[in-house]
């Protein structure tokens, strides 16, 4: 492998998410163990840290909400496991709330370089906030990146991945500010025949933009 891939990460939207096996606090994890379930894998920059803990917190009250979307979540640091498993108990301790997920004990970093989750203009050790959607086929669907100082919105990550699943389903496309439950867009005509029977149809029904921007309801999963 290319060095500077492997120490600065190159992963892209629509690509294979690389492959890896870790240490965790739940066990040795693959990523070919989310075979058939979307994921979505996360790196925070450290542990015992404000911002971090809020976002484990929030991640674990959301728990329910990602596994009704046939997802799991999988964090990271460079920490190592036993100071995962002494934060993880800490926040037990002081919430009473159980983090359902595994944390990698990325140490060496190798993970963290593979997925570009360092950027080396603001640390060389510590992982900045990326995100990654990985679908149940293995490919990554979105990437996010939040600096160190700035939370993740879960609802946000939640709504992507319910937004990603209606298009997949729907062969559609979502608008600005779709919420779920929300009309889908349809894909636009490719011909000159297709977008005169979009006109027609949408004489009829008198509820759609224009022939390039026409609305449907979503079947809700």
């Amino acid at each position: 492998m290319d060095y500077e891939l492997m120490m600065n990460g190159n992963v892209k939207i629509g690509e294979k998410a690389p492959d890896f096996e870790a240490i965790t606090t739940y066990g040795n994890v693959k990523l070919a163990d989310y075979k058939g379930k979307w994921l979505v894998f996360f790196s925070h920059p450290g542990d015992f840290t404000p911002v971090c803990t809020t976002e484990m917190i929030a991640f674990a009250n959301a728990y329910p909400y990602f596994q009704k979307l046939n997802t799991e979540l999988l964090g990271l640091s460079i920490d190592s496991n036993s100071s995962h498993l002494a934060w993880m108990y800490d926040i037990y301790c002081r919430t009473g709330i159980v983090l359902p997920f595994p944390i990698i004990a990325d140490r060496s970093g190798e993970i963290a370089r593979k997925y570009g989750m360092i950027a080396s203009n603001i640390s060389n050790t510590e992982t900045v906030r990326n995100v990654y959607i990985i679908d149940e086929k293995g490919t990554i669907r979105v990437i996010l990146v939040y600096p160190l100082n700035v939370g993740r919105w879960i609802p946000e990550i939640l709504r992507t991945i319910e937004a990603l699943q209606i298009v997949d389903c729907e062969n559609a496309s979502t608008p600005a500010n779709w919420r779920p439950g929300e009309p889908v867009i349809v894909p636009a005509p490719k011909t000159f025949p297709q977008l005169q029977e979009q006109l027609v149809e949408n004489e009829q029904k008198n509820n759609d933009f224009s022939w390039y921007l026409r609305f449907k309801k979503a079947n809700i999963f």
